[in-house]
């Protein structure tokens, strides 16, 4: 019989979604810090990952940890840079 075991050195993020990032203006710089300002983002604990779920309309330099291969394609499609920052998280 075989057992699952959960992998408790699997690394969890905190997901971000194209779409969530509509209330930034265009040409804004989007950081981990202005995501809780902004409140997409409830805290810093975990690393930040965007996914590609919803659109982009404005060119967004937008930092975080890992994007997606899709969320990254969007951004670069919608004139916007998407930079990856260092793996761990800032302390709260």
């Amino acid at each position: 019989m075989l057992e699952k075991y959960d992998n408790i050195f699997r690394t969890k993020y905190s997901i971000v979604n194209l779409g969530s990032l509509s209330v930034f203006e265009a040409t804004s710089e989007v950081t981990p810090e202005a995501l809780v300002a902004a409140g997409v983002l409830k805290s810093l604990r975990r690393p930040i990952k965007v996914l590609a779920e919803g659109g982009i309309d404005r060119p967004l330099t937008i930092k975080a940890n890992r994007f997606s291969a899709a969320a990254k394609a969007k951004i670069e499609a919608a004139g916007g840079k998407a930079e990856e920052v260092g793996n761990e998280p800032e302390a709260v």
